[in-house]
């Protein structure tokens, strides 16, 4: 499953060094508006600490994490909507993505420039909003004409309906708030991911902070609390210079159990509504995304196509239970191992055993 999270922000706000920093690639981060002209793309393992558990209690072979992937898209300005600086360019690219990731700077560093000249993360949020939202009023706008035109010769039911959603969606537009704040229900998600509006994907922010302003209180706009995180990118690239033993005695003297770039990554995966079920064994022990919500036999179908037509059941075991039963045989022979059928909807952890037919 290949799902891509967009990397968004001002000139200069850290975004670029974000992305080399998730894929440990060279992309140039100069201190300069619109370095970023094309988009960098890049697969950023996802941290989790079951893998090597697992591993080591079946002696795998090898491990392999899941994925997401990280998209670095070229820097906004004000009225990007209508062609200032690279405004057409970052539609164009960020359409592509299904999240996004403000990057919002609230570091003070004098030798590098903010393209307002000012460190002021609100008013920075509120610019990029500004032009997601007008992007999509502007999409909204020539549906919902286009609708009214036809309307002239009479709606359906169906139509109607929509109308009325793209009206609400108008709405929350106008006032300054995302598409995604209007309740959408079952019949017409269809039709509204098909509008692929920008201010309706998930979303996160993430503060690039220093030590002078990492426990900083701000209120955002249009985020939740839970969607936003805090990271030190210029400290990230120090520890990232150092060996494991010593990122993990470095972190110790800072009071932190892990490194913020982990704890963005694995945020990021989630604002993706996604889940990790895992597999283990001599070969491999390996995680595998599907979507929340998924059923076994679709999850079966991500190891294999074939698997999804030829199901026949899933043995399933959490990973809290194999580990405390010490393994597969261990939480058999003490009931926690579970037979699921085709209606069973996936669970983060789960670790499965498809059984299929020929």
């Amino acid at each position: 499953m290949s799902l891509s999270i967009g990397i968004v922000g001002l000139p200069n706000v850290g975004k670029s060094s974000l992305f080399n920093l998730l894929t440990q690639n060279c992309v140039p981060a100069e201190n300069y508006p619109f370095c970023t002209i094309d988009p960098n793309v890049g697969c950023v393992k996802v941290p989790d600490a079951r893998l090597d558990v697992l591993a080591k209690m079946s002696a795998s072979a090898k491990i392999i994490p899941t994925m997401v992937e990280f998209t670095d898209i070229a820097g906004i300005v004000k009225d990007a909507h209508k062609g200032e600086g690279l405004g057409n360019k970052f539609l164009a690219n960020i359409r592509e993505v299904d999240a996004i990731c403000q990057v919002v700077r609230i570091f003070n560093d004098p030798n590098v420039i903010h393209v307002s000249n000012r460190v002021n993360p609100k008013e920075d949020k509120e610019i990029i909003d500004l032009e997601l939202i007008m992007a999509d009023l502007d999409t909204v706008t020539k549906k919902l004409d286009s609708s009214k035109k036809s309307s002239r010769s009479g709606l359906s039911k169906e139509a109607e309906a929509e109308m009325k959603l793209l009206e609400s969606i108008k709405a929350a537009l106008d006032s300054g708030r995302f598409a995604s704040s209007v309740p959408v229900i079952d019949d017409l998600r269809p039709f509204a991911k098909q509008l692929n509006l920008f201010t309706a994907k998930p979303m996160m922010v993430l503060l690039n902070v220093d030590e002078s302003t990492q426990n900083t209180s701000i209120d955002l706009p249009n985020i939740r609390p839970e969607d936003i995180c805090r990271i030190n990118v210029k400290l990230e690239f120090e520890l990232q210079a150092l060996s494991p033993e010593e990122q993990k005695e470095y972190l110790k003297e800072l009071g932190m159990t892990e490194r913020g770039l982990d704890r963005f990554i694995q945020k990021a995966y989630s604002i993706l509504e996604l889940l990790t079920f895992l597999t283990t064994g001599a070969d491999e022990t390996r995680a595998w995304t599907v979507r929340k919500g998924t059923k076994a036999p679709q999850a079966a179908g991500v190891i294999h196509t074939d698997f999804e037509k030829s199901f026949i059941r899933a043995e399933v075991i959490s990973y809290d239970d194999f580990v405390s039963c010490g393994g597969e045989s261990g939480a058999r022979d003490q009931g926690k191992l579970r037979v699921e059928g085709k209606d069973y909807v996936m669970a983060d952890g789960d670790i499965c055993d498809f059984k299929v037919g020929v």
